[in-house]
């Protein structure tokens, strides 16, 4: 367990609360900063566009709402991680600050779909990006593909290659999350969710008995499925994505899941708004977080 943070990993393991993901990289900033009500006409270049995003995620992190008595974890995305708040570096921030896990994205997007399912493309500078993450005192990393139809060829792959990639990442001396989504809106969701819960358990018990991970899966259709992998011995948490729900549907779906806790974006700044003033921004972080905190500790 090279260099991992046991204070971190207990946090981790044992704390109650949740994973706020502010992880939107280039291709959905826009629509993230959008929600927030700034337009495509605030910015020119990406350079401006990253700024007015480290704005937002700066307004989310400092505000008293984004507290750890109810957030374990924040995930970044790398230009957040190398970027500061109040002269720190975010990850520094958050855990000397605030008591929050760092955690970064470190997936390149996803490829065509294939056998009913979307692989991560290949992360070419992966090894650097690591080496970065450690020096910036990141304790995790998260990756995501997707799973569009139960398809156990396309399924097999996912969690093959999450796997692989997520024991490379582990010999750095991180914990990796591993994220195969299972599309919500799919027809065969529930039989999707049975392939793939095969396909984990598999590659959990090939696994040497001090690697350990952490995996964030759609909340699955049939309530309390995913126990077992809550209570695997290699599963640091077992975390859930709102995955296109509202935050209210999420949420109830998460309530009757025990055990399993929430790592939402989408839904975690819904509400929150640029010119919002700071009393009317900080109440709404701080009903969000609360009625998010509440459904992670069922």
């Amino acid at each position: 367990m090279a260099h991992i943070n046991k204070e971190q990993l207990n946090r981790m393991q044992n704390g109650k609360g949740f994973i706020a993901a502010l992880d939107q990289s280039g291709g959905s900033t826009p629509k993230a900063l959008s929600l927030y009500g700034v337009q495509e006409s605030r910015f020119n270049t990406d350079e401006e566009m990253y700024t007015l995003v480290h704005e937002m995620r700066t307004r989310i992190i400092k505000s008293n709402a984004f507290d750890s008595q109810y957030i374990l974890g924040a995930i970044l995305f790398e230009n957040t991680m190398d970027r500061k708040i109040d002269g720190q570096w975010t990850p520094d921030y958050l855990w000397e600050k605030k008591k929050i896990v760092p955690f970064l994205k470190v997936d390149k997007g996803l490829s065509d779909l294939a056998n009913g399912v979307q692989l991560m493309k290949p992360i070419s500078n992966l090894d650097e990006l690591l080496t970065s993450a450690a020096e910036r005192n990141i304790f995790g990393t998260k990756m995501r593909s997707v799973i569009k139809e139960a398809n156990a060829t396309g399924i097999r792959e996912i969690v093959k290659q999450q796997f692989e990639v997520g024991l490379q990442i582990f010999k750095k001396g991180l914990i990796p999350i591993i994220e195969p989504e299972v599309d919500i809106y799919s027809t065969d969701k529930e039989k999707s969710e049975e392939i793939l819960k095969k396909e984990i358990i598999k590659q959990l018990n090939a696994l040497d008995s001090e690697v350990k991970v952490m995996l964030k899966l759609s909340i699955p259709t049939v309530n309390n499925f995913y126990k077992e992998l809550i209570s695997d011995p290699h599963v640091v948490r077992v975390v859930a994505l709102s995955g296109g729900y509202s935050r209210e549907e999420a949420n109830q779906k998460l309530e009757q899941n025990h055990g399993l806790i929430a790592s939402f974006s989408r839904a975690l700044s819904e509400g929150l708004s640029f010119g919002q003033a700071d009393d009317a921004f900080n109440r709404t972080l701080s009903e969000t977080i609360k009625e998010i905190y509440e459904s992670s500790i069922t």
